[in-house]
Protein backbone atom coordinates (compact mmCIF):
# COMPACT_ATOMS: atom_id res chain seq x y z
CA UNK A 1 0.00 0.00 0.00
CA UNK A 2 2.61 2.22 0.77
CA UNK A 3 4.22 1.90 -2.74
CA UNK A 4 0.68 2.42 -4.19
CA UNK A 5 0.38 5.52 -2.21
CA UNK A 6 3.84 6.87 -3.36
CA UNK A 7 2.20 6.66 -6.88
CA UNK A 8 -1.14 7.79 -6.68
CA UNK A 9 0.92 11.00 -5.37
CA UNK A 10 3.63 10.93 -8.04
CA UNK A 11 0.73 11.16 -10.84
CA UNK A 12 -0.98 13.94 -9.06
CA UNK A 13 2.26 15.94 -8.54
CA UNK A 14 2.91 15.55 -12.10
CA UNK A 15 -0.33 16.46 -12.78
CA UNK A 16 -0.33 19.33 -11.22
CA UNK A 17 3.04 20.20 -12.71
CA UNK A 18 1.44 19.62 -16.02
CA UNK A 19 -1.19 21.90 -15.48
CA UNK A 20 1.19 24.65 -14.54
CA UNK A 21 3.02 23.78 -17.90
CA UNK A 22 -0.19 24.25 -20.23
CA UNK A 23 -1.24 27.54 -17.95
CA UNK A 24 2.20 28.66 -18.90
CA UNK A 25 2.61 27.64 -22.26
CA UNK A 26 -0.68 27.36 -24.24
CA UNK A 27 -1.67 31.38 -23.61
CA UNK A 28 1.78 32.26 -25.24
CA UNK A 29 1.83 29.73 -27.65
CA UNK A 30 -1.37 31.36 -29.05
CA UNK A 31 -0.24 34.88 -28.23
CA UNK A 32 3.12 34.77 -29.83
CA UNK A 33 2.91 31.72 -32.35
CA UNK A 34 5.31 30.71 -34.97
CA UNK A 35 3.49 29.51 -36.67
CA UNK A 36 -0.18 28.53 -36.20
CA UNK A 37 -1.90 25.17 -34.99
CA UNK A 38 -4.68 23.35 -33.31
CA UNK A 39 -4.33 23.43 -29.55
CA UNK A 40 -5.19 19.31 -30.23
CA UNK A 41 -2.55 18.43 -32.60
CA UNK A 42 -1.92 15.23 -33.75
CA UNK A 43 0.62 13.22 -31.70
CA UNK A 44 -0.47 15.43 -28.56
CA UNK A 45 -1.76 12.14 -27.31
CA UNK A 46 1.88 10.55 -28.08
CA UNK A 47 3.47 13.63 -26.07
CA UNK A 48 1.39 13.15 -23.00
CA UNK A 49 2.05 9.86 -22.39
CA UNK A 50 5.89 10.27 -22.47
CA UNK A 51 5.76 13.12 -20.07
CA UNK A 52 4.48 10.71 -17.85
CA UNK A 53 6.80 7.84 -18.83
CA UNK A 54 9.70 9.83 -18.79
CA UNK A 55 9.29 11.05 -15.54
CA UNK A 56 9.10 7.66 -13.94
CA UNK A 57 10.98 5.09 -16.13
CA UNK A 58 14.41 7.37 -16.10
CA UNK A 59 14.40 8.26 -12.25
CA UNK A 60 13.79 4.51 -11.70
CA UNK A 61 17.02 3.38 -14.16
CA UNK A 62 19.27 6.61 -13.20
CA UNK A 63 19.65 5.19 -9.43
CA UNK A 64 21.39 2.19 -9.48
CA UNK A 65 24.27 3.57 -12.02
CA UNK A 66 24.64 7.02 -10.21
CA UNK A 67 24.71 4.62 -7.17
CA UNK A 68 27.40 2.57 -8.61
CA UNK A 69 29.26 5.77 -9.73
CA UNK A 70 29.31 7.95 -6.48
CA UNK A 71 30.74 4.87 -4.48
CA UNK A 72 33.76 4.60 -7.22
CA UNK A 73 34.73 8.61 -7.89
CA UNK A 74 34.58 8.28 -3.61
CA UNK A 75 36.81 4.86 -3.49
CA UNK A 76 39.21 7.17 -5.96
CA UNK A 77 39.50 10.54 -5.37
CA UNK A 78 40.73 11.84 -1.88
CA UNK A 79 38.55 12.95 0.84
CA UNK A 80 40.09 16.10 1.41
CA UNK A 81 39.27 17.06 -2.52
CA UNK A 82 35.76 16.86 -1.89
CA UNK A 83 35.40 18.32 1.45
CA UNK A 84 36.73 21.23 0.01
CA UNK A 85 34.19 21.36 -2.89
CA UNK A 86 31.98 20.90 0.16
CA UNK A 87 33.17 23.97 1.72
CA UNK A 88 32.18 26.02 -1.71
CA UNK A 89 29.26 28.16 -1.02
CA UNK A 90 25.99 26.67 -2.14
CA UNK A 91 25.75 29.16 -4.71
CA UNK A 92 29.09 28.64 -6.56
CA UNK A 93 28.54 24.86 -6.55
CA UNK A 94 24.88 25.23 -7.97
CA UNK A 95 26.45 28.08 -10.91
CA UNK A 96 29.57 24.75 -11.11
CA UNK A 97 26.95 22.38 -11.35
CA UNK A 98 24.76 24.08 -14.30
CA UNK A 99 27.82 24.40 -16.39
CA UNK A 100 29.75 21.07 -15.59
CA UNK A 101 26.70 19.48 -16.14
CA UNK A 102 25.41 21.69 -19.42
CA UNK A 103 29.09 20.57 -21.11
CA UNK A 104 28.44 16.52 -19.73
CA UNK A 105 25.48 17.03 -21.46
CA UNK A 106 26.40 18.44 -24.69
CA UNK A 107 28.61 16.25 -25.53
CA UNK A 108 26.15 13.40 -24.86
CA UNK A 109 23.74 14.94 -26.63
CA UNK A 110 26.27 14.87 -29.63
CA UNK A 111 26.88 11.52 -29.26
CA UNK A 112 23.24 10.35 -30.13
CA UNK A 113 23.75 12.09 -33.37
CA UNK A 114 27.39 10.38 -33.77
CA UNK A 115 26.49 6.69 -32.53
CA UNK A 116 24.18 5.18 -34.92
CA UNK A 117 22.76 2.83 -32.09
CA UNK A 118 22.43 5.81 -29.88
CA UNK A 119 20.43 7.65 -32.69
CA UNK A 120 18.02 4.78 -33.41
CA UNK A 121 16.36 5.90 -29.88
CA UNK A 122 17.19 9.77 -29.57
CA UNK A 123 15.66 9.96 -33.22
CA UNK A 124 12.35 9.37 -31.39
CA UNK A 125 12.80 13.23 -30.32
CA UNK A 126 13.33 14.56 -33.66
CA UNK A 127 10.28 12.93 -35.29
CA UNK A 128 8.23 15.63 -33.96
CA UNK A 129 7.09 17.53 -37.44
CA UNK A 130 5.75 20.40 -35.19
CA UNK A 131 7.33 22.43 -32.57
CA UNK A 132 5.88 23.34 -29.49
CA UNK A 133 6.50 22.85 -25.63
CA UNK A 134 4.98 19.51 -25.21
CA UNK A 135 8.03 18.18 -27.79
CA UNK A 136 10.17 18.56 -25.35
CA UNK A 137 8.71 15.34 -23.53
CA UNK A 138 9.00 12.91 -26.81
CA UNK A 139 12.20 11.12 -25.79
CA UNK A 140 12.92 8.04 -25.33
CA UNK A 141 13.62 6.72 -21.77
CA UNK A 142 16.82 5.29 -22.91
CA UNK A 143 17.73 8.58 -24.67
CA UNK A 144 16.76 10.50 -21.86
CA UNK A 145 19.00 8.25 -19.32
CA UNK A 146 21.56 8.58 -21.53
CA UNK A 147 22.32 11.99 -21.55
CA UNK A 148 21.07 12.40 -17.98
CA UNK A 149 24.31 10.30 -17.10
CA UNK A 150 26.51 12.21 -19.23
CA UNK A 151 25.30 15.43 -16.88
CA UNK A 152 25.34 14.12 -13.53
CA UNK A 153 28.09 11.67 -13.71
CA UNK A 154 30.49 14.65 -13.96
CA UNK A 155 29.09 16.37 -11.25
CA UNK A 156 29.59 13.24 -8.86
CA UNK A 157 33.12 13.18 -9.86
CA UNK A 158 34.07 16.68 -8.89
CA UNK A 159 31.80 16.64 -5.75
CA UNK A 160 29.17 18.97 -6.44
CA UNK A 161 26.30 16.67 -5.21
CA UNK A 162 27.82 16.68 -1.68
CA UNK A 163 28.60 18.79 1.48
CA UNK A 164 25.50 21.26 3.03
CA UNK A 165 22.19 21.39 0.83
CA UNK A 166 24.41 18.98 -2.29
CA UNK A 167 21.58 16.47 -2.40
CA UNK A 168 19.47 19.05 -3.99
CA UNK A 169 21.78 20.12 -6.44
CA UNK A 170 21.98 17.47 -8.96
CA UNK A 171 18.15 17.26 -8.72
CA UNK A 172 17.92 21.64 -9.05
CA UNK A 173 20.22 20.64 -12.24
CA UNK A 174 17.46 18.48 -13.40
CA UNK A 175 14.60 21.06 -12.90
CA UNK A 176 16.30 24.01 -14.55
CA UNK A 177 17.11 21.85 -17.65
CA UNK A 178 14.12 20.25 -17.68
CA UNK A 179 11.86 23.58 -17.72
CA UNK A 180 14.49 25.29 -19.92
CA UNK A 181 13.77 22.70 -22.35
CA UNK A 182 9.95 22.80 -22.67
CA UNK A 183 10.77 26.82 -23.82
CA UNK A 184 13.18 26.20 -26.28
CA UNK A 185 11.14 23.79 -28.42
CA UNK A 186 7.97 26.21 -27.49
CA UNK A 187 6.13 27.26 -30.73
CA UNK A 188 6.95 31.21 -30.23
CA UNK A 189 8.46 33.87 -32.30
CA UNK A 190 10.41 35.29 -30.05
CA UNK A 191 13.71 36.65 -30.81
CA UNK A 192 16.25 38.01 -27.17
CA UNK A 193 18.89 39.99 -29.26
CA UNK A 194 22.21 39.95 -27.09
CA UNK A 195 20.49 37.34 -25.47
CA UNK A 196 20.59 34.84 -27.34
CA UNK A 197 24.50 34.52 -27.68
CA UNK A 198 24.08 33.72 -23.51
CA UNK A 199 21.17 31.26 -23.37
CA UNK A 200 19.70 28.48 -25.24
CA UNK A 201 16.08 30.15 -27.12
CA UNK A 202 13.40 28.87 -29.55
CA UNK A 203 15.26 29.96 -32.71
CA UNK A 204 18.63 28.55 -31.69
CA UNK A 205 16.98 24.71 -30.84
CA UNK A 206 14.30 24.90 -33.31
CA UNK A 207 17.39 25.04 -36.25
CA UNK A 208 18.36 21.74 -34.26
CA UNK A 209 15.13 20.22 -34.77
CA UNK A 210 15.72 21.10 -39.12
CA UNK A 211 14.53 17.29 -41.06
CA UNK A 212 18.56 17.25 -42.49
CA UNK A 213 20.91 20.40 -43.44
CA UNK A 214 21.14 21.71 -39.72
CA UNK A 215 20.44 18.55 -37.40
CA UNK A 216 24.00 18.03 -36.15
CA UNK A 217 23.97 21.85 -35.20
CA UNK A 218 23.05 23.11 -31.92
CA UNK A 219 23.75 20.19 -29.24
CA UNK A 220 23.79 22.75 -26.07
CA UNK A 221 20.45 22.76 -24.01
CA UNK A 222 20.75 26.25 -22.42
CA UNK A 223 24.57 27.72 -22.60
CA UNK A 224 24.91 28.02 -26.90
CA UNK A 225 28.54 28.80 -26.08
CA UNK A 226 29.57 25.56 -26.20
CA UNK A 227 28.58 25.11 -29.65
CA UNK A 228 30.07 28.36 -30.27
CA UNK A 229 33.62 27.01 -28.69
CA UNK A 230 32.62 23.22 -30.47
CA UNK A 231 31.96 24.61 -34.09
CA UNK A 232 28.70 23.44 -34.20
CA UNK A 233 27.02 26.31 -33.91
CA UNK A 234 24.06 27.76 -36.18
CA UNK A 235 21.60 30.91 -35.48
CA UNK A 236 20.60 33.14 -39.05
CA UNK A 237 17.51 35.49 -38.59
CA UNK A 238 15.76 33.18 -40.44
CA UNK A 239 13.63 29.68 -38.72
CA UNK A 240 13.28 26.44 -40.30
CA UNK A 241 10.92 25.69 -42.94
CA UNK A 242 10.25 22.51 -41.85
CA UNK A 243 11.00 19.80 -38.97
CA UNK A 244 11.16 15.98 -38.39
CA UNK A 245 13.72 12.81 -39.83
CA UNK A 246 13.72 10.70 -42.07
CA UNK A 247 14.30 7.97 -40.24
CA UNK A 248 11.21 5.76 -39.45
CA UNK A 249 10.35 5.56 -35.42
CA UNK A 250 6.96 4.44 -35.60
CA UNK A 251 3.51 5.79 -35.44
CA UNK A 252 2.41 5.35 -31.84
CA UNK A 253 4.01 5.29 -28.24
CA UNK A 254 4.10 1.62 -28.19
CA UNK A 255 6.08 1.37 -31.03
CA UNK A 256 8.70 4.51 -30.77
CA UNK A 257 9.50 2.10 -27.43
CA UNK A 258 10.01 -0.65 -28.83
CA UNK A 259 11.87 -0.09 -32.66
CA UNK A 260 14.82 1.40 -31.37
CA UNK A 261 15.93 -2.02 -30.23
CA UNK A 262 15.83 -3.47 -33.91
CA UNK A 263 18.13 -3.18 -36.26
CA UNK A 264 16.04 -1.29 -38.24
CA UNK A 265 16.99 2.57 -39.09
CA UNK A 266 19.83 2.60 -37.79
CA UNK A 267 22.01 5.21 -39.46
CA UNK A 268 21.29 9.37 -38.81
CA UNK A 269 20.68 11.39 -40.69
CA UNK A 270 24.02 12.92 -40.63
CA UNK A 271 27.20 12.70 -39.02
CA UNK A 272 27.97 15.25 -35.84
CA UNK A 273 31.25 16.13 -37.54
CA UNK A 274 32.59 19.72 -36.31
CA UNK A 275 31.60 21.91 -39.41
CA UNK A 276 34.08 24.64 -41.30
CA UNK A 277 34.49 27.89 -39.01
CA UNK A 278 32.61 29.38 -41.61
CA UNK A 279 29.44 26.66 -40.83
CA UNK A 280 28.00 27.43 -37.58
CA UNK A 281 27.52 31.33 -37.92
Amino acid sequence: MPAVSQFAFEVFRLTVWLALLIAVFVPLERLFALRGAKLWRPQAATDLGYYFLSSFVPALLLGLPMAAVARAVHAVVPADFYEQVAALPLWLRIVAALVVGEIGFYWGHRLTHALPWLWRFHAVHHSAEHMDFLVNTRAHPVDIVFTRLCGLIPLYVLGLTGGGGGATVGPLVIVIGTFWGFFIHANLRWRLGPLEWVVATPAFHHWHHTRRDHVDRNFASMLPVLDRLFGTHHLPSAWPADYGTDTGVGGHLGEQLIRPFSRLDTAPGTVASAPPPSAGR
